[in-house]
């Protein structure tokens, strides 16, 4: 543990951004998770249903900085191809 006053601050800070990161990244992992669970079943109605709560998760860690839009637009991208191949 640092001795400096503001080097502790610091820790504190990187502690807290840290589980915000990993909370973040969870909740978008969780709700892709659900969509590639749905395309694995060839469940396409279900996919597109919860395809949009996937977007938004996955838009929510690129405005928070958790991920990189452009990762955010990758992540995205995938996801409706796949849905797209299993609707077709």
């Amino acid at each position: 543990m640092p001795n400096i006053k503001s080097s502790v601050k610091s820790v504190k800070l990187d502690a807290k951004r840290h589980e915000r990161n990993v909370a973040e990244k969870t909740r978008m992992k969780k709700a892709q998770k659900l969509v590639i669970a749905a395309i694995a079943k060839n469940d396409a109605a279900e996919a597109k249903k919860l395809l949009p709560a996937a977007y938004k998760a996955i838009d929510q860690a690129a405005a928070n900085n958790t991920i990189h839009k452009n990762a955010a637009a990758r992540k995205k991208s995938r996801l409706t191809l796949k849905v797209n191949a299993i609707s077709a």
